[in-house]
């Protein structure tokens, strides 16, 4: 039996609709699945009817944005009631956040010769699937690769839109603590998403992790998709000295890209696994690889 904590559809920054994330899980073997959208719940019943039809385990899940030591952290939750008031506040207002950072992105590149930004990357979005949250990096980067700025999406992120970058619009997210805590009070289970992600050294990482855990963080996500195997080793230390659950994910976003849905490097054996807290052992489970 296969699981997967992390993936997207097109309530966030995903290429397909949640029930053909669902489809794609089924047919890849995933028998336990959390879609896990952007600062959005938007495409969690879609995803639970469709799991529910082809007889599926299935979890609520989301991946937030909040900061830490000056950067943008995402923290996954798991299990959480979709009517929480404090969850639904929350996201309200990330959901608003979003839509001001789009226009920031969008003024910021006209200024620099290429306006129709913001139009152009809704348009982009719309085709994929009905959404009202605002339109990610990649679907800008997707417009301007289609209005001849940039030959490809990578180098849209490379000279646009990556870190550092004049579309990497700085955001005022809720605090690592402040997040933390929205998810537990909606009686979430929390991991940490990809923290070999981050622009860290080794020190840095740590703190991260403990003052994560100082929130009351539940789980690390050692693995995520195809990261290199010393990274997950890092990672499994970590959660080793820390006491920490262990979570993995694919990232999936779409076909082409980070990696498949369902497939990611393998669990270190010894640690402690987040999804046997929803009722589903190791014994029964296997990572594709």
């Amino acid at each position: 039996m296969n699981v997967d904590l992390h993936c997207h559809s097109t309530a966030s920054d995903g290429a397909l609709a949640p029930a053909s994330v669902v489809a794609r899980a089924h047919g890849q073997g995933v028998r336990l699945l959390a879609l896990t959208d952007h600062d959005t719940v938007d495409g969690l019943a879609e995803a639970q009817d469709a799991a529910e039809v082809l007889g599926m385990a299935w979890v609520s899940g989301v991946e937030m944005s909040c900061t830490w030591g000056g950067a943008t952290i995402h923290v996954l939750g798991y299990g959480f009631a979709l009517d929480a008031p404090a969850l639904g506040e929350a996201l309200e207002a990330l959901h608003a956040g979003r839509w001001l950072r789009a226009q920031e992105i969008d003024r910021r590149l006209a200024a620099k010769g290429m306006p129709g930004a913001l139009e152009g990357a809704r348009a982009i979005q719309a085709a994929l699937g009905d959404s009202r949250n605002a339109p990610a990096r990649p679907h800008f980067a997707d417009f301007l690769v289609q209005a001849g700025h940039v030959p490809d999406r990578a180098t849209a992120f490379r000279r646009w839109l990556g870190a550092g970058k004049i579309g990497d619009v700085k955001q005022h997210w809720p605090t690592l603590e402040q997040t933390v805590g929205t998810l537990r009070a909606a009686g979430a289970w929390v991991s940490l998403a990809h923290p070999m992600h981050y622009d860290f050294n080794r020190s840095k990482r740590r703190r991260l992790v403990a003052d994560y855990l100082q929130a009351g963080g539940h789980a690390l996500e050692v693995v995520n998709g195809l990261q290199a195997d010393e990274q997950t080793g890092t990672l499994a230390i970590l959660a080793r000295e820390f006491g920490l659950l262990v979570s993995a994910g694919s990232d999936f976003h779409g076909p082409g890209n980070w990696g498949e849905i369902g497939s990611y490097r393998p669990v270190p054996e010894d640690l402690p696994l987040l999804w046997e807290r929803f009722g589903h052992d190791r014994s029964r489970l296997s990572a594709r690889i």
